[in-house]
């Protein structure tokens, strides 16, 4: 019965909002041309704009210390700003609870975690700012427990952005390589998971032992 009331609440609008955002984070649209550019996050977040001919936008350049570090929050603040409206209107539209469905079984299988964090699972591949508001979230709200929450940031945090990282930050190794983009790719993620199931062991052990102590 209560499965039957979940279907009857996931409508047309909430499988189209999913498919947007999943859009959005996956970084599919970076690179194309015309209308289709406006269905990716870092487009829409769009670049500041350069002062004179320095060069450099309003951080500047050779920045360090807290300063430095203040003015990159600045950066990233307009981005995360966006991100949470999105998120907020998806959620009312039905977005997570379909994702719950799609990646249930999945993210279940590989990371123990729930489907809700679907988005957030994909959105990881291409960057770790958006996931990582996405993760506050779902803990917040209830949606994630504290230890589900700990396998999947200690999943994030390892190779973080590895589509990204490995394509853009390791490009010139690519060049003299043997070994394919999506090889490295493929092994980066499967080290993530290997070290996320890990820390899914600890915890699992943990609740035996703390089960025999208190029987």
């Amino acid at each position: 019965m209560e499965k039957d009331k979940q279907k009857e609440k996931i409508g047309v609008v909430a499988w189209i909002s999913l498919i947007v955002l999943i859009l959005l984070v996956s970084g599919i649209f970076k690179s194309s041309e015309g209308a289709l550019k406006i269905l990716d996050f870092a487009n829409l977040s769009g670049n500041y704009g350069l002062i004179g001919e320095t060069g450099s936008n309003f951080i500047g350049q050779g920045g360090t210390g807290a300063k430095g570090g203040f003015m990159i929050a600045v950066d990233i603040l307009p981005a995360v700003m966006l991100f949470m409206g999105l998120v907020a209107v998806c959620e009312k539209l039905g977005a997570f609870k379909a994702a719950e469905i799609v990646f249930r079984p999945i993210l279940r299988l590989i990371l123990g975690i729930p489907g809700s964090a679907g988005i957030a699972f994909v959105s990881s591949f291409t960057g770790s700012d958006v996931a990582a508001v996405l993760t506050r979230e779902l803990a917040e709200n209830g949606s994630m427990t504290d230890d589900e929450r700990t396998i999947f940031v200690s999943y994030q945090y390892a190779g973080s952005a590895c589509i990204n990282n490995t394509i853009f930050a390791a490009a010139p190794i690519l060049l003299f390589s043997p070994i394919s983009a999506g090889i490295f790719i493929v092994v980066i993620f499967v080290c993530k998971l290997v070290g996320a199931n890990l820390v899914r062991l600890l915890f699992r052990m943990r609740a035996k032992k703390t089960k025999k102590e208190v029987q």
